[in-house]
């Protein structure tokens, strides 16, 4: 099903969720685990990847466990994704980046055996961030492979599947892509302005309606969110904030 808004209520009333993030060091993953660090309502966040990092805030440090895997030998590490209650899926690399074989094995082959190893653990709500465009019949590499990954996924029947398809990732990288780099000032001066919703999504955004959706009840089978019903997301999770922060300042 597809969704070009997604609304529904969210449940406040839990505030002891486990949270498993892999793919936590690349951007889109580093963006969310800062939303659900300032997340109450989870309790502990599980970091999943082939590095850990160095965490110097207190925040992470109390609130994270790093788990440190092969992907190569995923299934030696099927006790990684052991004990979280929701999984968010953030991996990616690009074609520039590792090859074809290499952006091959890490957005399909590592996305469809992180998404078995989850659903063995009996995972009961899988998160995965697709792209704009996704389609498993296309002619071109990035949109094939990512819509293989989702069509991969949805055969897995979990009790419920989230699939992000954000358009242009709006971030300062850490590493250096040039001509994307490039593409990014150009759409942040010009439709990013005018119509932010058409071809551009913030990793914030992203972040923001990825943890509020984790939230929201009485859903069940596969979702696919476009970037309208992202950004619809992130403004519901941005209203919730300031609801229990009004809600604080009042006690």
């Amino acid at each position: 099903m597809k969704y070009d808004a997604c609304y529904g209520k969210q449940d406040n009333m839990s505030t002891d969720k486990i949270a498993l993030v892999t793919g936590y060091t690349g951007e889109s993953g580093k963006a969310l685990v800062k939303e659900l660090i300032n997340n109450n309502q989870f309790k502990k966040i599980i970091l999943v990847g082939r590095r850990k990092i160095d965490y110097t805030d207190n925040k992470y440090i109390e609130k994270t466990e790093q788990r440190e895997i092969d992907f190569d030998k995923i299934d030696d590490y099927a006790e990684a994704f052991r004990g979280a209650d929701v999984h968010f899926c953030c991996l990616g690399t690009t074609r520039g980046k590792a090859g074809v074989e290499g952006f091959r094995r890490v957005d399909f082959d590592y996305v469809v055996s992180v998404a078995r190893l989850a659903k063995q653990e009996d995972c009961k709500h899988f998160h995965l961030v697709s792209s704009q465009g996704a389609n498993e019949n296309s002619f071109f590499l990035y949109p094939q492979v990512k819509g293989q990954a989702e069509a991969a996924l949805t055969k897995m029947s979990f009790e419920r599947l989230s699939i992000y398809r954000p358009a242009v990732l709006m971030v300062d990288r850490v590493e250096s892509r040039p001509l994307e780099s490039v593409l990014r000032t150009i759409l942040s001066y010009t439709v990013q302005r005018i119509a932010p919703e058409w071809i551009t999504t913030p990793v914030d955004i992203l972040a923001r309606a990825m943890c509020f959706n984790s939230f929201i009840k009485d859903r069940v089978g596969v979702e696919i969110l476009d970037n309208h019903a992202i950004f619809r997301l992130s403004e519901q999770q941005s209203s919730s904030k300031n609801d229990q922060s009004k809600a604080t300042n009042e006690l």
